[in-house]
């Protein structure tokens, strides 16, 4: 017995010797974007309405009619709507709005001009000017900054894992 007993040791100490692992990763990274020039247009529609009571309208050939209006150029352009007083002397109301229509372009709007729209939000494209960025073989990040519409972003990550 004496004999298999440091055999017997050993093998009650090799679970031990393998508990775990340990991981260290280090990156560093960076990132440099310069902005593109873009457009973002919103045509607005027409709009017409009309309401009243105590009140007979026309467009002026045929009577209680509102006019069809017409469309050109994707704009509709009501007709002209007379209202006159049911009972001259009683009570009556009347009212008309109207919101025209942006224009359809014949042609593809140039970035950064003004389009015939409503509601436009143009950019134009960054400058990249001294946009720059370096990493040394000790890690170190450098940035310097562009122009207008540039994004510089340095970044260090250090990992430590321990498996048990």
């Amino acid at each position: 017995m004496k004999r298999y007993l440091p055999f017997i040791m050993v093998l009650m100490t090799a679970s031990a010797a393998n508990a775990g692992a340990l991981t260290h990763k280090l990156s560093s990274s960076v990132q440099l974007t310069v902005d593109a020039a873009a457009t973002n247009v919103t045509r607005l529609g027409s709009n017409f309405s009309i309401s009243g009571s105590g009140v007979d309208t026309t467009d002026g050939t045929t009577v209680n009619t509102i006019s069809t209006g017409a469309i050109t150029s994707g704009i509709y352009a009501p007709g002209t709507i007379s209202a006159t007083q049911d009972n001259p002397g009683s009570s009556f109301s009347f009212s008309q709005s109207y919101t025209q229509a942006d224009a359809i372009p014949t042609s593809a709007v140039t970035v950064g001009d003004v389009a015939n729209f409503g509601n436009i939000t143009s950019t134009t494209a960054g400058s990249a000017g001294s946009l720059a960025g370096t990493l040394s073989t000790a890690g170190a990040i450098t940035l310097t900054a562009g122009g207008a519409g540039t994004n510089a972003t340095g970044q260090f990550v250090s990992e430590l894992t321990i498996l048990h």
